[in-house]
């Protein structure tokens, strides 16, 4: 049976695991659920997923929700070597920055991404996208000053672990989306390559982040 994702793809959550797929080259059947799509509070979909967010896949009748979760397991069982590394101590490289996105990165890149795209700007918190501000900025110099010398987080491997990075990467500095927060001088250049987006972008003091974008083209319908 062919893979099932509930998804919409303005989800940073769904963006992480199209991405999975596409470097899988693996197929799927396309659900879509959450917000304006409705479904994803459905008893039925409550069933599969107490939280009623999305992505939730279906592999085989095998449930599983939490994109972290989800990429890590297609890419095991799919890529395992590859996009899921094979030794040990690479694969907790990989999960190492996996975690990292989600302690670090997101909790402060969400707050700033809600009040500017997402809240009307009459009920906007601007102070606290400046305090949310400030910590994005800190955290992704660590990851500029780790890539400063690395061609991808675990060394020159495309892994998992740049997945979750790049996506939040797409959302800080995409100008289509408004959220070059703080970024000024050159944002860089974008070039697609049939379903890989290299980003390239100088901004706030850093030296040049590099990562892969996959499906998650730089466009507002995403966001």
């Amino acid at each position: 049976n062919m893979l099932k994702i509930w998804r919409r793809t303005n989800s940073i959550n769904v963006q992480k695991v199209l991405w999975c797929c596409a470097e899988l080259n693996l197929p799927f059947e396309r659900i879509d659920a959450g917000m304006a799509f409705g479904v994803n509070n459905t008893p039925e979909y409550r069933k599969m997923n107490p939280n009623a967010l999305v992505p939730v896949i279906n592999d085989d009748g095998f449930i599983l929700w939490e994109s972290h979760a989800i990429v890590r397991y297609l890419a095991r069982k799919h890529g395992n070597g590859g996009l899921s590394p094979a030794d040990p101590r690479d694969y907790a490289d990989a999960d190492r920055w996996m975690d990292w996105y989600a302690t670090t990165i997101w909790p402060s890149l969400q707050p700033v991404f809600w009040n500017l795209i997402r809240i009307a700007p009459d009920k906007r918190n601007m102070a606290l996208v400046e305090t949310s501000t400030k910590k994005v900025i800190d955290a992704m110099a660590i990851a500029d000053a780790h890539l400063a010398s690395h061609a991808y987080v675990t060394g020159e491997k495309f892994t998992i672990g740049d997945i979750p990075l790049g996506c939040a990467l797409a959302r800080w500095l995409n100008p289509a989306a408004g959220m070059q927060v703080r970024c000024h001088a050159s944002l860089g250049t974008l070039e697609t390559h049939s379903l890989e987006l290299a980003l390239t972008a100088v901004a706030q003091g850093f030296t040049v982040l590099k990562l892969k974008v996959g499906l998650v083209q730089p466009t507002t319908e995403l966001f």
